[in-house]
């Protein structure tokens, strides 16, 4: 072989090195959207491969399949979900299916929840019991040091309204205290800096906006009726007068119901906006962003009074006259 030869065959190596390199280590994409990939029971090496550029993550199979070899894990690769996206590369996602690092559970926390419906569903899907993550939601000291919007908030409060309402994936191995992270995680990421500056331009704190919202979140669905709710509750705040909120005393009787009677607007607890002017000691759910907006952004309205219909609707009032008149025909 002639030294120009041997000079175009390393050459033709190196291009090949590089060409390998290139595919293995950079991202297919700079998508970073998130998905679920699926490695079925009995999925060999070309399955998987096969399967993961069909579905986006790469662009060339054969590549996965050489990374995986050469490090001789063909027979490691783990069933499961896993969390994946076009931005990370195929050792990256090679080492994720590798490792096995499933992304676990599935669960979606829904707005308005209170702190025992989070723990009641968790331990239907198996993540937790009950008793361990309410322990660990009331024992939310030291946590204003990782979460500074955490640092308002009064410390004989636990946790409520904090547990951001989202679709999560949970390992199996996560304790309490990991899974109450990931939904402050998440709570702190929705809660933008532009909303927080907002919150301070009004002199309020993020415990008042929060605890606003978790009532709002409960009284009415659409952003629009939110909205103007948030500015009828605000005017009240503001004149000194009571919330009336049912939603506040279907917290403290701890039962919901289409209506509440006279005597249950007098029980004794402070999160009834009945009998005490203000907002109530706490959140009484975990509001959504939506809730949490409308919080922060009230649209001032001349509306005084309002009403839910049976069919969900919201009906608005100026006067207390008027008030009654929309109760006696459509909720008596």
């Amino acid at each position: 072989m002639t030294k120009k030869s041997i000079l175009i065959f390393i050459a033709i190596i190196l291009a090949l090195f590089l060409v390998a390199w290139f595919q293995i280590y950079v991202p297919s994409s700079v998508n970073s959207e998130e998905r679920i990939f699926r490695v079925e029971t009995g999925d060999g090496l070309g399955d998987i491969s096969a399967n993961l550029k069909q579905q986006g993550f790469i662009n060339n199979d054969l590549f996965f399949k050489v990374y995986v070899y050469l490090y001789g894990k063909e027979l490691s690769l783990k069933a499961g979900d896993y969390l994946l996206s076009g931005s990370m590369s195929i050792k990256e996602i090679a080492d994720q299916i590798i490792r096995g690092n499933t992304v676990g559970t599935k669960i979606t926390i829904i707005e308005g929840w209170n702190i025992r419906n989070i723990a009641e569903y968790l331990e239907d899907k198996g993540v937790c019991q009950p008793e361990s993550f309410l322990e660990a939601v009331n024992a939310s000291a030291g946590l204003a040091e990782e979460f500074d919007f955490l640092k308002d908030k009064p410390g004989k409060n636990n946790l409520e309204g904090y547990l951001f309402p989202d679709t999560y994936w949970i390992k199996q191995t996560a304790s309490p205290e990991e899974v109450i992270r990931i939904f402050l995680t998440n709570f702190d990421k929705k809660l933008n800096p532009e909303m927080r500056e907002e919150i301070q331009s009004q002199d309020k704190t993020i415990f008042e906006i929060i605890t606003m919202a978790s009532i709002i979140e409960k009284e009415v669905a659409t952003d629009a009726d939110r909205a103007i709710v948030s500015g009828i509750f605000w005017k009240r705040l503001k004149n000194h007068y009571p919330l009336q909120s049912c939603a506040t005393i279907a917290y403290a009787l701890g039962v919901d119901k289409w209506r509440y009677s006279v005597s249950d607007t007098q029980i004794e607890s402070p999160y009834n906006t009945y009998k005490y002017a203000g907002l109530p000691t706490g959140p009484i759910s975990n509001p959504g962003l939506s809730a949490i907006k409308a919080a922060i952004y009230p649209e001032e309205s001349d509306y005084n009074y309002f009403l839910s219909k049976p069919d969900g609707e919201t009906v608005f009032s100026r006067t207390l006259q008027e008030h009654n008149l929309a109760i006696q025909k459509y909720l008596k």
